[in-house]
């Protein structure tokens, strides 16, 4: 995997979760980030969290870790996340998108489940992911941030331009 070197704060560890093959949407979302000028480590699909953890030893002081997931079944694939960021191996901020739970009913309960697991941030939309991590950039540059709530319809994070 070439990566380019990485600006200060603006690294971003992009996959796919660990069993699931869709690979366009992560294509794309890696061509956004590049395009917003963020460093992209892109793992690809079919990514465990061990991959992320590994990234992020690679890629010290990541802005965040970034896992999509089409197929519904990223709460199984994420049973270890709370473990990897316990011990530090994932010292980052953990958002993650797609669809994910199986159905089409979908209930506020996945994203619940998510938290659990050591999810810090849930988007219901892939417009949501870069204003997200503008925010989650000016907060590790001292800027403070007002976080919404998470969940399908929240909004970004939104950045507060400090008093003068």
């Amino acid at each position: 995997m070439t990566v380019p070197a990485p600006r200060s704060g603006r690294v971003v560890i992009l996959g796919v979760a660990a069993s699931d093959s869709h690979a366009v949407a992560n294509q794309l979302i890696a061509h956004a980030l590049r395009t917003a000028g963020f460093t992209v480590v892109n793992l690809g699909t079919c990514t465990p969290v061990a991959e992320f953890a590994e990234a992020c030893a690679r890629y010290p002081q990541p802005l965040a870790v970034v896992i999509g997931s089409l197929n519904g079944q990223i709460h199984a694939d994420l049973h270890d996340l709370a473990e990897a960021k316990r011990t530090g191996r994932i010292p980052c901020p953990v958002i993650v998108g797609g669809n994910l739970s199986v159905g089409s009913t979908k209930d506020a309960s996945a994203i619940t489940g998510l938290h659990d697991l050591g999810v810090d941030r849930v988007l219901g939309s892939v417009a949501e992911l870069v204003p997200a991590l503008d925010g989650l950039a000016a907060e590790s540059a001292g800027v403070p941030v007002t976080r919404p709530a998470t969940g399908p319809g929240a909004g970004p994070a939104a950045v507060r331009t400090p008093a003068r």
